[in-house]
């Protein structure tokens, strides 16, 4: 018997067999063991160190991060990250993302590491891991030159404060009775919405307010009273990152090679307070 076959037909027929054969290369392909990455680690966990750190940044943190005039990434993280991959022998690869995404991207793995002024706290350290401390920080409170009724946490009941997204200033705002808190993708935001008049204070940490005072970028703030935390900075990791002990001792040798001070003097110019081996979270 003879059976005709419609082109229609012919046409389902060769291309249901075409795409049987991509189905089994790809079954195939997938079935024998992968190579390991050397830029990076995908799973964001165990595995082989890295050749190639991808580092995620807010480049929007004078002066720790934040972008030159030419274009290129600058700042004392910036520095430091530098400098500890050239002493553990791996390259870097800087990625700009927002402040409040740098843990997601580093749960999920498309980073390897984030250097953005990311204070060592309990909380975070249940989804990522931390570095040793590289950085003495602390929260202060900024106002308005001629403002004389905000000297502490307490006296901004009922008040207007700005804050950076996904920070501890922006936690410690939260806590305050009846204040009405304000976020905004980064800390000159902040200190500008104050500037302009439109909030009685911002909380946000200490070195990054002073420098834009002193550098006059945000003109007619001050720091009011003390400081109100004492905090550290560290290198997030993913949890279980195969580059942690690269990292931490490359760290170790630059705080005591003199490495670690050259930087710190160029971006503050005064010497560095004692760092402790791990943050007390």
């Amino acid at each position: 018997m003879i059976v005709r076959i419609t082109r229609s037909r012919f046409l389902r027929q060769l291309t249901l067999g075409i795409l049987g054969l991509v189905c089994a290369l790809t079954f195939a392909a997938c079935g024998g063991e992968s190579p390991t990455a050397t830029v990076g680690n995908p799973a964001g966990g165990t595995g082989e160190a890295a050749t190639t750190l991808r580092v995620g940044t807010e480049p929007a943190f004078p002066p720790f991060e934040s972008q030159g005039t030419d274009g290129n990434l600058e700042g004392f993280s910036i520095d430091l990250m530098n400098a500890v991959a050239e002493e553990a022998g791996v390259q870097v690869e800087f990625q700009s993302l927002p402040f409040d995404g740098l843990v997601p991207a580093l749960q999920a793995g498309t980073i390897d590491a984030a250097i953005s002024s990311m204070t060592i706290t309990a909380e975070r350290a249940q989804a990522i891991s931390f570095s040793r401390p590289y950085f003495k920080a602390g929260l202060a409170i900024a106002v308005q030159d001629d403002s004389s009724d905000v000297t502490s946490l307490d006296s901004l009941r009922n008040k207007k404060i700005a804050v950076q997204l996904g920070t501890t200033g922006a936690q410690e705002a939260q806590k305050i009775e009846g204040a009405q808190v304000r976020s905004f993708d980064s800390a000159p935001l902040a200190l500008q919405e104050l500037a302009n008049g439109n909030v009685d204070a911002v909380i946000n940490d200490a070195p990054v307010t002073l420098y834009a005072i002193k550098s006059g970028n945000i003109p007619g703030i001050k720091v009011a009273g003390t400081l109100l935390t004492e905090e550290y900075y560290g290198i997030a990791l993913p949890k279980n990152s195969p580059n942690a002990e690269k990292i931490n001792t490359a760290l170790n040798t630059l705080l005591t090679n003199g490495k670690y001070n050259e930087i710190y003097q160029k971006w503050f110019g005064s010497e560095p307070p004692t760092l402790p081996e791990a943050a007390p979270i």
